[in-house]
């Protein structure tokens, strides 16, 4: 990218809404791989991670974002919200992302927070695809389509694909001129540390039942790479000793079950051939103690 600042469009694109609108899903596609994890079950992401998009024209810095919930009771909830929030600040533009044919007071809630704002926000209906019936899905854009707060309105399917590119489009037409903040090698602002514990919380969430996935958090303590290997040793926290014996299964099967899907992700992630081990240990209500979760990475400076 040689293009002078006045030739070249860059800035930060915040993607916010309710937990489960397809943030995460939304970001992957627009990267063309997988930074952000998914899963079916809300609250999935916990902190802010940014997707960087280099092109020709410029750079889109895409911030994906804990979803926005009212249910705030815990410590670690109440950093959640005060990330998704926070993200309204210092960017460029707002993606407002919304199930299709579904506005819930959430989102109602969320929308009053976005009227305060100078900067543009997208509407963007989400899960067109699920919609069987068009009729439905137009009622839907005129009831709450046309709030003056939302400069476009776009209807896309991220799982799919459908009308990413139109979307990708208008983005990088609203950004400000401006030299790209980053590397054009560079795809995300986070440590290869960090993904991996996210690609092993990932495998457990998806594996795990009930609400056992929202009591643990994974930390990586080792990260080495020697003689061709890339070696993680990760540690599976949680907050009481029955969780623990459900983490491991039994005589073990379900971490093992869990930690064989989580090298599997990590070798295609980082390309190359990954030792992984894993522990089970308890540290008791980590989600409700400032100091922990701080301890444990989440940290509001990152």
């Amino acid at each position: 990218m040689n293009q002078g600042a006045e030739s070249q469009r860059s800035g930060y694109v915040a993607l916010v809404g309710r937990p489960n609108v397809g943030k995460s899903t939304l970001m992957n596609r627009i990267l063309g791989q997988k930074l952000s994890i998914v899963t079916a079950k809300p609250q999935t992401t916990r902190q802010r991670i940014c997707g960087i998009k280099s092109h020709p024209g410029g750079q889109v810095v895409y911030v994906d974002t804990p979803g926005i919930h009212k249910v705030d009771k815990k410590a670690l909830n109440r950093y959640m919200n005060r990330i998704a929030r926070a993200s309204f600040v210092d960017v460029d533009l707002v993606l407002f992302l919304v199930d299709a044919g579904r506005w819930s007071a959430q989102d109602s809630a969320i929308l009053r927070s976005l009227e305060k704002l100078s900067i543009p926000v997208f509407l963007v209906v989400n899960k067109v695809d699920q919609v069987s019936k068009k009729a439905e899905l137009l009622d839907f854009i005129k009831a709450h389509g046309q709030h003056e707060r939302f400069e476009q309105v776009f209807l896309v399917s991220a799982l799919k694909g459908e009308g990413i590119e139109a979307l990708e489009s208008a983005v990088e037409k609203t950004l400000p001129f401006s030299r790209p903040f980053f590397d054009e090698e560079q795809f995300t602002d986070r440590s290869e540390r960090f993904l991996a514990a996210e690609f092993i919380r990932e495998q457990l969430m998806q594996r795990l039942h009930r609400e056992l996935p929202y009591a643990l958090t994974v930390e990586i303590e080792t990260f080495e790479r020697s003689d061709k290997l890339l070696r993680i040793g990760a540690v599976i926290w949680v907050e009481r000793d029955s969780q623990k014996k459900i983490v491991i299964g039994k005589g073990g099967q379900a971490l093992k079950q869990a930690g064989t899907r989580a090298r599997t992700a990590l070798e295609e992630f980082f390309g190359e051939k990954v030792f992984l081990q894993t522990w089970v240990r308890v540290s008791r209500n980590w989600s409700n103690d400032d100091r922990l979760l701080k301890k444990l990475g989440y940290d509001e400076l990152n």
